[in-house]
């Protein structure tokens, strides 16, 4: 039923929602984007073409190498070392279980400045480290002998260099780390696969390399590009070891030159390049892992759109 004089084709007058707030905030934006653009180019505090000259020197280059592969070689033993410590956590043995909690126990609740700084100590420890024939003195001593089961050493303060002692450090640390995120990772897959997989009479081995490990990628790689990155910044610790990466080398020059202010922003744009390279990466990698999911999604959105036109 309608009323006298309307009909049901009468046309519906739609009036937008007026924002005039919105407005307003871009506005201010806008001003502020702007009077931040002027600063950066009118504050001589900046000395850009001082930056210009001394954020691509030879040592910089060189610091920026090391940072490079001490977040590669971190993270890939890292890596490799929490894939372990995550399926002995998850195993049925209590010893090895018990033993991956208290790696990642400890190795988490350090700070990562405090381990760089006792693994650059590491020569006041042990001034050698040698293989052989374990407690051989031990056992001299204990029963009146003469035992010389060393076969080989090494003097620790050669072999554990600054940069080692980096590398040895941050990937402990990131060990634990990387444990937590792969257990995340294979705990999310369900279990009714895993027990599809035994009825078929695959191994576990073969059913973590098969079933597990494929699925759980898509888990497992958003917080490991996380945590890439966190590494990239991180390796600006190491100069308490000290090894000479990029802050350390950047940090130099500005005290050399009494200039510290703009080799402290040619260090922050040395940072968000290098971790733009690490973002894009992680892009193409999560798109890669994750390709079913999304045509399943697509699927899904499709059957749906259909179902709803039915």
């Amino acid at each position: 039923m309608t009323e006298p004089g309307n009909t049901s084709h009468d046309a519906i007058r739609a009036v937008p929602v007026r924002h005039p707030w919105r407005w307003v905030a871009t506005a201010v934006i806008v001003v502020l984007t702007a009077m931040f653009a002027h600063m950066l180019l009118t504050n001589s505090a900046f000395q850009w073409s001082f930056m210009a000259r001394n954020a691509f020197a030879g040592p910089v280059l060189d610091g920026a190498r090391a940072s490079v592969l001490l977040t590669v070689g971190s993270m890939a033993i890292g890596i490799a070392l929490g894939v372990v410590l995550a399926i002995m956590r998850l195993s049925v043995n209590p010893i090895l279980s018990g033993i991956a909690w208290l790696y990642i126990w400890f190795f988490r609740a350090v700070p990562r400045v405090v381990l760089l700084v006792l693994f650059g100590n590491l020569g006041i420890l042990y001034e050698r480290f040698e293989f052989g024939l374990p407690f051989d003195w031990a056992l001299a001593d204990l029963f009146g002998v003469q035992i010389d089961g060393r076969l080989f050493g090494f003097d620790a303060r050669t072999v554990i260099s600054g940069f080692a002692a980096a590398t040895l450090g941050l990937a402990l640390s990131e060990a634990a780390y990387m444990a937590e995120i792969v257990r995340a990772g294979i705990q999310s897959i369900p279990q009714g696969q895993l027990d599809a997989a035994a009825s078929l009479g695959m191994s576990r081995t073969h059913t973590l390399r098969r079933i597990i490990m494929p699925q759980a990628m898509r888990v497992i790689i958003p917080p490991t590009g996380n945590e890439t990155i966190a590494m990239l910044k991180d390796t600006a610790l190491v100069a308490y070891v000290p090894a000479y990466e990029l802050w350390f080398q950047l940090q130099g020059i500005g005290s050399r030159t009494f200039q510290v202010f703009p080799m402290l922003v040619a260090a922050c744009l040395w940072y968000l390049a290098l971790t733009s390279v690490l973002m894009v990466v992680q892009y193409f990698l999560e798109r890669h892992f994750s390709r079913g999911s999304r045509s399943q999604a697509a699927r899904m959105r499709l059957d749906s759109g259909r179902a709803g036109g039915a």
